[in-house]
This record gives structure tokens, sequence and C-alpha cells, in this order.
């Protein structure tokens, strides 16, 4: 069902305690390396703030112990990033724990229009654990929950489920990354135009098989790389030199590529790679058609496949891609991953609707500058997979209907 958004309600002078996904990398001194997330929910902070709300942000950064503060995990870095976003317009304060005296008071210091940064959820073991009585201390703080985080949507967490269900009576609404990501990834995929193409990468089948198995009743032609394609390749018969394999997920590919051919579906798998004898031996870089020697490793697909592939994807209405298809950090092996954002790019520029995983193929993209040319690029990487494979999400289901 539709979901109410935070445009549906008034903020005037309300608390409002909105759950965002500030999980962003820093470097060993603490420093924010990319701050994507914190700007991608600037949209929905800004309408709170402009709307005269006194608006309360919680989230988790890394993954601490949850014994108690961990420096390296504190959220105040991103509190200066945020501050520094919003320029002088707004204030943003920072609370030294996310519950407790420490919170209320930061909360009772904030004027409308101002935010409140909490610090690290998990640094309480409640938050991972949805412990009833940490969630009950968060939705205490508030008038209005608002749920902007789809990279935990996912995780049945105190932030994500314990607060809504402790807020009764208070509005419980998305935020308008929420509602992009839900648009895109539910909306877009079960009303896809055809021809509808979906383009996995990375390197495990086990941790792609939902999403095959969901997509292959909706897509016409699945395109496999990375390394997963050579749990596929050996189910064929193929040699596949020392190229990472699945060996327990090699009868369960060959009988996906057999339920494909049964129900009138393409699954397309390289028919070159680049090779090497290893990730760090750049001089022994060569191309190998099926039958890679023994010594070597495919590292991304081969040139003939990327320009097959890019020509391929090019006549898409619509396509969804999660996983890069080679180890696009280190050149040359990000060729076919380009090859291949650039032929879903011209197919977006002739109007088709693209739509790209989070975390590496986000990041792949990002990498290349061609993140304007596709339709959505989702902020979540285990949410946007689960959404692939058609699970729903309790954290979702929570949210007041429209």
């Amino acid at each position: 069902m539709p979901k109410q958004s935070v445009k549906d309600i008034s903020h005037k002078d309300r608390t409002v305690l909105m759950r965002v996904d500030f999980n962003v990398p820093l470097d060993a001194d603490g420093r924010i390396i990319d701050d994507r997330r914190i700007r991608m929910a600037i949209p929905t902070i800004e309408h709170v703030l402009k709307e005269g709300g006194r608006l309360v942000l919680m989230s988790h950064l890394g993954r601490p112990a949850g014994t108690g503060p961990e420096a390296a995990f504190s959220l105040k870095p991103v509190a200066e990033r945020l501050d520094d976003l919003l320029g002088k317009h707004h204030g943003v304060r920072f609370a030294t724990d996310c519950v407790g005296a420490l919170a209320r008071d930061g909360v009772n210091s904030i004027e409308p229009g101002d935010a409140l940064v909490l610090e690290n959820l998990r640094f309480h073991a409640g938050e991972k654990k949805n412990d009833p009585e940490f969630a009950a201390s968060l939705a205490e703080l508030a008038d209005v929950y608002v749920n902007d985080a789809f990279g935990t949507a996912h995780r049945d967490h105190a932030s994500m489920v314990g607060v809504p269900e402790h807020m009764s009576g208070k509005p419980h609404v998305a935020g308008l990354l929420l509602m992009k990501e839900l648009e895109y990834l539910s909306s877009a995929i079960t009303e896809a135009k055809a021809p509808f193409y979906a383009v996995l990468g990375g390197a495990k089948v086990s941790d792609k098989l939902g999403a095959i198995r969901y997509l292959l009743d909706k897509v016409d032609v699945i395109l496999v790389g990375g390394a997963m394609a050579y749990t596929f390749l050996s189910s064929q018969g193929h040699v596949i030199g020392k190229s990472l394999v699945e060996e327990d997920m090699i009868e369960i590919a060959g009988q996906l590529l057999q339920a494909a051919q049964d129900k009138g579906k393409k699954i397309l798998l390289p028919e070159d790679h680049q090779c090497s004898t290893s990730l760090d031996d750049l001089e022994g870089v060569r191309n190998c058609e099926l039958g890679i020697p023994p010594d070597c490793m495919g590292l991304d697909i081969g040139p003939e496949t990327a320009r097959a592939w890019k020509e391929e994807i090019s006549k898409a209405k619509t396509v969804v891609w999660n996983g890069p298809l080679g180890v696009f950090e280190k050149p040359p092996f990000d060729r076919g991953s380009r090859a291949v954002a650039e032929g879903i790019a011209d197919a977006t520029k002739h109007h088709a609707v693209s739509i790209v995983g989070g975390g590496e193929t986000a990041a792949a993209i990002e990498s290349f500058d061609m993140a304007k040319r596709f339709s959505h690029i989702s902020t979540g990487g285990g949410a946007s997979l689960k959404m692939l494979e058609g699970v729903s999400f309790r954290s979702v289901e929570l949210l007041d209907e429209a």
C-alpha cells in the first residue's frame, strides 16, 4: 500500500525523530571519505526544518561492539558535516548519547528549525536486538516518526521497528529518500516496461540466488558477470582455471539455467574474460575465451562480451543492476562494468528506467562519474538486493498508509 510521506503532515512546532542512514566511510583519522548518504538525506531534513520542526536525527555508523562509546564510530564528524551542508540557516547540535538524560537534554535544547544528531545507536546492544526498553527510550523523544533510512530498511532493529511500534497514535511517515527508493525498487519493477533486463554481478551465486529466482518471472534477460559467472560456467562444464567458484552452488546454477530456458527467458554468461595469474599480476593480463588456462583466473568480462552486452543492454526499457562485473577498483578490470554502464546510460537516454543497486555497484558508477546518467542509484546495497528478491520490510509496513 502507498505510504504517507513527510509532505503529508505538518511539522511546525513538533519534535520529529528521523531515522537516517549516515553510515558513511571514514578514514583512519575519523574524516568522512564520502558524504553521499548525508547529502541524499538533505531534502527530507530541509523540508522538516523549513516547516519549523525540531529535528532529531538517529543513525548507526560502522560495527561497534554495542558495549558503549567507541571514538572511531562516533557520529560527531557526521553532525559537523551536516552543519556545513545545511549552512547558516539551520543549526545542528550533537548529543553524546542517543537515550537517557544526555539525549533528552539535547532534544530540549533545540529550537524550531534546528536539528540534533544523536550519538551512534549501535553503541547500545538494544538497537540490533530491538530491545523494547531501548526502543521506548527513543520513542519518548518525539511527536513524529520519520523513516528515511532505506539502507537499513530490511533490518528489524529498534530504530526501524521498535520505535514506531512504541509511538502509537503518533504519525509514522516516510522520508523523501525512502519514498523514492520504494518507487523505483518496488513500483518500477512490478510495473516494468519490456524489454526488462537485469544485470547481476558480484562474487557469489548464493548472495544473488533469491534475486535470480524472483526476477526470472519478471525479466526478459539476465546478464550474469562477476566471479559468480564462473559457478554458472562450471555447471556447463567449462574450464575456468583458478577463477572463484562456489562448488556447492554448481548444481543449483545449472538448475537456474534450465529454469530460465523452460520459462523462455535468457541468462547470458560471459564468452570471454580478462584474466591474469593473480589480481596483482597486471603485466600478465590477457584475454581468454571459454576454457581459461589453469594458471589464470577471470577478473572481468572480456572485450567481446563487453561490446556485445553494451549493445544488448542499450535495447532495454527497464534495467536493474546489482553487483559489479569485475574487480572495478583495479584497472584494467573496470572495463566490463564501465562498458555495461555506458550501455545502460544509452538506454536511459532513450527513456528507459535504469535502477542501480547500492553498495559496490553504486561505488562503481560514482567512480565512472556516470551517476547523473541513470534514473535511480539506490543508497542501500543489502536492502535493494532484498527488494529484488521480492521481500517486504516490516519497517515499511509500520508506516501510515496514504
